[in-house]
């Protein structure tokens, strides 16, 4: 007898994979439209000694393709038409795989690297619209570029490679601002990993590309004792575990050195052939003195600290921590030279 749910699911799987390339064909269709749109606006200012040509130009055009197309060609819209040809002149080398609200996005990012940056991960971590914003307000890139070997990694986002090596999946700060914990709330240390569990798709993203869930509290026998690491993960990317402590006070030459034990115990019980050397994360709301007791020498070995904040910053708060914790990092490599 012949199942009608099946056949009714393999057509429906048909109609509906049909309308999305339908829809995405659309869009990129409309993309180019919104380029050529953007090359003549700027060939036509370009040509003109006066300023105020290009602006009467984009007006004059503006009302006309509003009144016979509708919404969308406001004097803002075609504007940024024609800053997404100055950024992107040949149309073949625009990608395809992202949409127009994904280019506008991207537009509003002045440096050259930085927007390759984000353009190229949205590709690889299927980014939509809404995520490649949050990434951008947060700074996603300038706080990869705290990282150890920030030179290499922007020479990795050109090509399109990022976090291939364990110590290039750090962030500096972290945002949880998805887990709904209030700024300078009281809470304790399993309310943030609760929270952080209870959003594990916005926390995923916010570590970053491929990044698994393993475990919670894991518990592992190290001796006679028994310790619960606060979350495990695994990055198929780096290959190898990654140990995450959360700490809401300062960080202590106590939680180094547990960290340091945990990651010898996922070296020794949990790696394998072909895989890198575990990591461990500690993230602490304060870390005033992290990097200095991050170079405390060969006793530590594979153990980093990162900041966390639990709300959005604005622009210039983030900006300040980031530029903060640069200096600090810089003035702990130079110590080590000396």
């Amino acid at each position: 007898m012949v199942d009608i749910e099946i056949i009714y699911k393999d057509i429906k799987d048909k109609i509906l994979t049909a309308r999305s390339k339908m829809l995405k064909h659309i869009d990129t269709t409309m993309t180019e439209v919104y380029w050529y749109v953007g090359k003549i606006t700027y060939e036509l200012s370009e040509n003109s000694t006066k300023a105020s040509y290009g602006k009467k130009i984009i007006d004059a055009l503006s009302a006309k393709l509003t009144n016979e197309f509708g919404s969308g060609f406001s004097p803002v819209s075609i504007r940024r038409m024609r800053r997404f040809y100055e950024f992107y002149p040949i149309w073949s080398t625009v990608s395809t795989e992202l949409s127009w609200a994904h280019f506008q996005e991207l537009i509003r990012i002045d440096r050259k690297e930085e927007r390759d940056f984000y353009e190229k991960e949205s590709i690889k971590s299927n980014w939509g619209c809404r995520e490649l914003r949050r990434q951008i307000n947060t700074k996603l890139y300038d706080r990869y570029l705290i990282s150890p070997d920030k030179d290499k990694i922007i020479e990795e986002s050109k090509k399109g490679l990022i976090e291939k090596q364990p110590e290039e999946l750090l962030k500096n700060p972290y945002i949880f601002e998805f887990a709904g914990l209030k700024e300078n709330k009281n809470y304790l240390e399993t309310d943030l990993e609760k929270a952080l569990l209870s959003h594990l798709t916005e926390f995923l993203l916010e570590l970053g590309r491929g990044f698994s869930f393993v475990a919670n509290q894991q518990r592992i026998k190290i001796g006679s004792e028994y310790y619960y690491p606060d979350l495990v993960f695994y990055n198929r990317l780096a290959k190898c575990f990654v140990i995450i402590d959360l700490k809401i006070g300062k960080l202590t030459h106590q939680d180094i050195g547990q960290m340091q034990m945990y990651v010898n115990y996922y070296k020794k019980t949990q790696m394998i052939e072909g895989e890198n050397e575990p990591i461990g994360i500690l993230l602490c709301a304060d870390k005033d003195d992290a990097v200095v007791e991050m170079t405390l020498g060969d006793s530590v070995k594979n153990v980093y600290a990162s900041k966390y904040l639990t709300y959005m910053p604005s622009k210039e708060e983030l900006i300040k921590i980031i530029r903060d914790e640069k200096e600090l990092y810089e003035l702990a490599q130079e110590n080590e030279k000396e």
